[in-house]
């Protein structure tokens, strides 16, 4: 499909991948503007992200040599455990061979080069472009990089079926206004109806998305509710620590959820979670996080609330029938860099109207 609103870039799922890999300096190697915003929300993650500020001339002659420059200063300042060099389109329309940058530069830190741009359509190029060179230098082994590629397939498939990318264009909306959406949640939890409340969250994203599991349990802690959430312990380094955290900050505040699935597996559950929900028969059911990952013969005759960080989803979520689609806004730049739970506007709305 050919897409006229904007996408996710590979270079900055590239970055993001590196910092689940745990690198410590990341080195963008191209114009210094290039990837800024994501750039300096990683160093909020804990991630240094340098460049090499490629401006006209290096365009025409290469980059090499700044490249090596900024990789020794890299390693003299921060004394990183590993660091990822990262392409993009200048250096690779240049044609710079990063590898024999690092090579050249005489650095001793593990290092890898991703040879990315962003002239991808799916971002998903940028993962795996980052994660093919961290399993040649042994950092994840070979059936960890073939589970990753399945997963990014299967989230793809998600997305191109009932996500944002279902469309060339989908107009951005805010959703229900979270003080009805949660009056009714409300209302059903304090009534006796059986309900399930599940957690199908992106990653770090599940640092406020597994607040609003909390939050229904603080406001209506006697209620017929099923908790769910995909915090097991598989992935890269940084998802297992996190899912780490998560599951026991929601232990610690009451909440001992079911686990199904873990935190980079949330385009693969669909039929797992409907299968679940199919077992329990409730009368309705709090999706947070990926919530078109279950498919709708899963939700049907079930009165669905909806809560996902992505005002293109709003509509399809409404297409597949879910009753009460709420947006939690600006949520990844709130979850960036945090090591606990992080209240969630729809989760202190819930509180607040207990």
């Amino acid at each position: 499909m050919h897409y006229i609103q904007p996408r996710p870039s590979s270079i900055v799922a590239a970055l993001y991948t590196a910092r689940d890999l745990g690198v410590d300096v990341a080195v963008l190697h191209g114009p210094s503007g290039c990837s800024f915003k994501h750039a300096r929300l990683l160093e909020e993650d804990g991630m240094r992200v340098l460049t090499t500020s490629l401006a006209d001339n290096e365009f025409i002659f290469g980059g090499q040599e700044p490249l090596e420059r900024v990789l020794r200063h890299a390693e003299a300042t921060f004394s990183p455990r590993r660091m990822a060099v990262v392409g993009t389109c200048v250096a690779m329309i240049i044609g710079e061979d990063m590898q024999s940058a690092v090579r050249d530069s005489g650095i001793a830190t593990p290092t890898i080069a991703v040879d990315i741009h962003a002239g991808y359509r799916e971002n998903i190029d940028g993962v795996i472009a980052a994660l093919e060179p961290a399993a040649a230098a042994g950092w994840i082994s070979a059936d960890e990089l073939e589970r990753q590629r399945h997963l990014l397939g299967k989230a793809n498939e998600v997305e191109r079926l009932r996500g944002a990318a279902c469309k060339d264009y989908i107009a951005p909306s805010r959703g229900d206004l979270k003080h009805v959406a949660a009056g009714k949640l409300l209302e059903l939890a304090s009534s006796g109806a059986r309900g399930v409340a599940i957690m199908n969250a992106k990653k770090e994203t599940a640092y406020m998305f597994a607040d609003e599991l909390l939050a229904l349990h603080d406001a209506c802690p006697e209620a017929n509710v099923t908790y769910i959430a995909n915090l097991e312990q598989r992935g890269l380094p940084k998802v297992r620590e996190d899912a780490s955290r998560i599951l026991a900050g929601m232990r610690e505040r009451g909440v001992n959820p079911e686990l199904l699935g873990a935190l980079d597996e949330y385009g693969a559950l669909g039929d797992a979670l409907g299968e679940r929900l199919r077992e329990l028969s409730p009368d309705f059911v709090l999706l947070v996080g990926v919530p078109h990952a279950i498919p709708p013969e899963y939700t049907a005759g079930i009165e669905v609330f909806s809560v996902t960080n992505g005002p293109r989803q709003v509509e399809p979520l409404r297409e597949i029938g879910h009753a009460h689609v709420v947006v939690e806004v600006d949520l990844h730049p709130k979850t960036l860099g945090v090591r606990a739970i992080v209240e969630s506007e729809f989760g202190a709305v819930l509180r607040s109207m207990a």
